[in-house]
């Protein structure tokens, strides 16, 4: 009896089916070679009590198009506090409103781009002046260059 040796990416594939379990015969997809990285956007001031919007701007460099989805999560500082709706509509809430995640779908081309709506309500106490630090980040499986996966923005709290 012949031992057949199987090399290269199909036996990579077969590997990663059976390392998730899959057997009908379709495997999940293998991560691409994608550089998602985050684009720092500042809201616009906003007055205590006011809204303004975070928009968390994500980049894929590529060269791949993403072949797994992607969170984007946005970190809001004390004072201020997520308020749906959001953009994409499966964009979640902490309990405290200070914390948003959304997801995103595989499929990004290569130089694209994708962007989360976070409304974001200035609580009434905050003095004028203000400016506070926001994250947002972004985590995928295909992206190869963790460096550029964070960045801050500023929320600013204006008079009116």
């Amino acid at each position: 009896m012949a031992v057949r040796v199987m090399r290269g990416p199909m036996v990579l594939a077969m590997a990663a089916a059976a390392a998730l379990g899959t057997t009908t015969g379709t495997a999940a997809a293998l991560p691409s070679h994608a550089d998602l990285q985050v684009v720092r956007l500042d809201p616009d001031p906003a007055a205590p009590g006011g809204l303004t919007t975070v928009h968390a701007f994500v980049a894929n460099g590529g060269p791949d198009r993403t072949a797994s989805p992607f969170t984007v999560l946005v970190d809001l500082p004390a004072g201020f506090t997520a308020e749906g709706p959001f953009f994409p509509e499966n964009c979640t809430v902490s309990l405290a409103g200070h914390l948003v995640r959304c997801t995103f779908p595989a499929g990004l081309p290569a130089l694209r781009t994708a962007t989360a709506l976070i409304p974001v309500r200035v609580n009434a106490y905050v003095p004028p002046g203000t400016r506070a630090e926001g994250h947002v980040r972004v985590a995928g499986a295909d992206d190869t260059v963790p460096a550029n996966d964070r960045t801050a923005f500023t929320l600013t709290v204006r008079a009116d």
